[in-house]
């Protein structure tokens, strides 16, 4: 049906950094497994050529020695140039995370911004100042009222100090008297000594002893 009607195949996703990073590095592991294998090759020659002597034997391994070691050359290249193309490509994909980090925080700041501009768009600033007039002409009527409820009535507006002065000596004079008269009385004999009243006890005693007597 697909093949009918000419449907598109689903393309498959370009590869990102990442995926290219980590590609390379792939092949940087297996072109070290190849120059491990060299270098086994080549520590293998070089114990051969100490012991031949001169000689067309001695020549073929050194000649097969030489083509290893060209080998080995070669593929020490191509892990230095996939190195930096690994370093290059972090550096770019750094840049790129930092880029992306640096629009978000913008997105945020203008999101920000266009709130703060939203909310402060409603404040009216003379509002606020008539209001802030109002609260102090409140906190002023009120200590106002306090102060006409604490007034004393009974006290009057304007007194002399010379007449509170001869009243206050007044009052001291007073309490002199009343204190004298009240030793006085404490120090007056009483004019009729009352004899102690004779318990009931006692009268039967006493007319015991008058018979006895008589």
């Amino acid at each position: 049906m697909n093949r009918l009607f000419g449907s598109s195949v689903p393309k498959k996703p370009k590869p990102t950094l990442q995926d290219a990073i980590a590609s390379t590095d792939e092949r940087v592991a297996s072109i070290q497994v190849k120059v491990k294998k060299l270098d086994a090759e080549l520590a293998r020659y070089k114990e051969q050529l100490s012991k031949l002597r001169n000689g067309p034997g001695k020549n073929a391994v050194q000649q097969r020695a030489l083509r290893t070691l060209r080998q080995r050359k070669l593929y020490e290249g191509q892990i230095a140039q996939l190195t930096q193309q690994t370093f290059n490509m972090e550096s770019a994909a750094m840049t790129t995370d930092n880029l992306r980090n640096t629009m978000a925080t913008l997105d945020a700041m203008q999101t920000a911004n266009k709130e703060m501009r939203k909310q402060y768009g409603k404040i009216d600033i003379d509002k606020i100042e008539n209001m802030h007039f109002e609260m102090e002409e409140l906190i002023e009527q009120a200590n106002e009222i306090q102060e006409t409820l604490s007034r004393s009535y009974a006290v009057p507006d304007e007194l002399d100090e010379a007449d509170l002065e001869a009243e206050l000596d007044a009052l001291a004079l007073e309490e002199e008297e009343e204190g004298a008269s009240y030793l006085a009385d404490l120090n007056k004999v009483p004019d009729v000594i009352e004899e102690p009243p004779v318990e009931a006890a006692e009268a039967p005693v006493r007319q015991e002893a008058i018979k006895t007597t008589a």
